[in-house]
């Protein structure tokens, strides 16, 4: 990847979020997440909740991506393909654990994307949502990071396997609609890692090197955190059905159904999901067929 050089901050921490989501460097991007972080950190304490958290913040304005503007901003590669079309290795091989850690970082890469691209798109919201998604972009560029750095480790870097769009596609489809995009993003999509990182470690366990148990210490790292993400998504989720005197269960069935979300299989990690705010009664719903 090319060197980075940094540009000044300007703008509202809106106008900003958009400014970084419309990066392509990674890492740039990455970079960019963690100052609009610090920034926000850098705010009066006592001034949070009023006027001046506002103000930074730009809650209020509406904004509109430059007309060439490609959202997300992205490099070459990795060359996307159908999810059908990406190929399983075994992490048995180096070549395999690379292949996977690079899943997972693209996966990371674009849940830094799906993070900016709540705080700029939706306006209007109350400040502490746009603090919560700045801190989740914050969070999933460390991820990011902490995963290119072992795959740089293995002789790879982020871009040299392919990748698919899953996660993306579900933003566009919810750009109109943000109730359906915290339904089916932090709380579907990215919800679905709470149950499949137990079980990639577990593979990697049996693995048994090194390597893979470099990748096991970086996904308890991940797993902690998108238990808060997911929580962020429920709160926000059910903050919006209320306002709206929607059941947040049977509206989210139809916002599935509505926006085609990929359907959720057993076994769940009831754990980590009833941490992140899931209710039991949920997850039962959750575990029966349509």
């Amino acid at each position: 990847m090319p060197s980075r050089p940094q540009s000044p901050a300007t703008g509202t921490l809106r106008q900003q979020a958009l400014a970084a989501l419309l990066l392509t460097d990674p890492a740039t991007k990455a970079d960019a997440a963690h100052a609009l972080w610090q920034q926000l950190q850098n705010l009066p304490e006592h001034d949070r909740p009023g006027s001046a958290l506002t103000h930074a913040l730009g809650i209020q304005t509406s904004l509109t991506p430059p007309a060439s503007a490609r959202l997300p901003g992205r490099p070459e590669r990795p060359v996307l393909v159908p999810p059908a079309s990406v190929a399983q290795r075994s992490p048995f091989t180096t070549e395999g654990l690379a292949a996977l850690l690079h899943a997972i970082a693209h996966i990371e890469f674009n849940a830094i994307n799906l993070a900016l691209d709540a705080v700029w798109r939706f306006a209007g919201m109350p400040p502490d949502f746009y603090v919560d998604w700045l801190r989740v972009a914050d969070e999933e560029a460390t991820h990011f990071s902490l995963l290119h750095t072992h795959l740089q480790s293995l002789g790879h870097r982020y871009g040299d396997f392919p990748a698919h769009d899953g996660l993306w596609e579900m933003c566009v489809k919810t750009q109109d609609d943000i109730t359906a995009r915290m339904a089916l993003v932090p709380r579907t999509l990215e919800a679905r890692g709470l149950d499949a990182t137990p079980l990639i470690q577990a593979k990697l366990r049996k693995v048994g090197t090194p390597a893979a148990q470099r990748a096991i210490d970086i996904l308890d790292i991940i797993l902690r955190d998108e238990v808060g993400h997911v929580a962020i998504g429920n709160r926000w989720y059910g903050w919006l059905c209320g306002r709206q005197g929607l059941d947040p269960v049977s509206h989210y069935r139809t916002l599935a159904r509505t926006h085609q979300a990929p359907r959720l299989r057993p076994p769940f990690n009831e754990a980590a999901r009833l941490a992140a705010g899931f209710s039991r009664d949920e997850i039962d719903r959750l575990s029966q067929a349509d």
